[in-house]
């Protein structure tokens, strides 16, 4: 079953595991604000789909370099005087995927810089080639940070870090990526494929209602005490012992097999 509410913007539906691409080769998946509007659109439609983990990828072998700044007429004028209304609608689209209840894992391969960096930083979870170059390119554009990469990248690899690749704007590869602690995994790139659905699978075969609690709580703990983070587990759980999964969780452990969650 295919989604679409954008030409280049495809979002997949395959039993339990959604896959979002940008498929705009001829722009190595460069986004217009027009694409941006539609992830955004198509990670609210997953939110409440029943999927259980989604891929965000892009064509071609790139998964985004960003967005597209193909010279146009428009674009040699002076930007509006309202451009920030344009940037919050951008921000939304932040906020969708990376608020997006159900578990993504980013599969990158190719470039992956400025908003598009930013992009993938917005997932849970990164899996990249080895050969993948990332850069937080803002610099050399003329600009500072967007698409919440001021952030993202500062709570993924520290600020120093952070600082350094944003003040260089330098390209590095998914095996320093690996290294910098920005990605979970960096594999050859014939093998990206398999390993990205290799841990979405995984991810699928949890206990939704669970895991969707979990990945609540570790957002919200960088920004909570420790007092306000145990009374959050408190209220996960007493919904969580509610719940079919967790019966069915004790009755495969007590029959020693597999458990089939339901997200019920």
């Amino acid at each position: 079953m295919i989604l679409s509410h954008h030409p280049n913007i495809r979002a997949e539906l395959d039993a339990h595991i959604a896959t979002v691409t940008l498929d705009s080769p001829a722009t190595k998946n460069a986004c217009t604000g027009d694409m941006w509007v539609a992830i955004g659109a198509a990670f609210r439609d997953l939110a409440n789909s029943g999927v259980r983990g989604v891929i965000l990828t892009g064509a071609s072998g790139h998964f985004c370099a960003g967005a597209d700044l193909t010279p146009t007429q428009d674009s040699l004028a002076p930007p509006p005087v309202n451009n920030v209304y344009a940037m919050r609608v951008l921000n939304d689209v932040v906020l969708a995927v990376h608020d997006c209840p159900v578990p993504v894992v980013a599969k990158v391969d190719g470039i992956c810089v400025g908003a598009g960096l930013g992009l993938a930083l917005a997932a849970d979870l990164i899996w990249c080639s080895e050969t993948a170059r990332f850069s937080a390119i803002f610099a050399k554009r003329g600009l500072s940070l967007d698409f919440g990469s001021s952030w993202l990248l500062r709570q993924r690899i520290g600020v120093h870090k952070a600082k350094e690749l944003v003040f260089t704007g330098r390209m590095f590869s998914g095996i320093e990526a690996l290294e910098l602690g920005l990605v979970n995994a960096a594999v050859p790139a014939d093998e990206l494929d398999t390993a990205t659905r290799e841990v979405v699978d995984a991810i699928a075969a949890g206990p939704p209602i669970a895991l969707s609690m979990a990945k609540r709580e570790l957002d919200h703990a960088s920004t909570s005490s420790l007092a306000q983070a145990l009374e959050v587990e408190a209220l996960a759980q007493s919904v969580n012992v509610h719940t079919d999964d967790l019966r069915e969780a004790l009755t495969a452990w007590v029959q020693r097999r597999p458990p089939n969650f339901t997200g019920r």
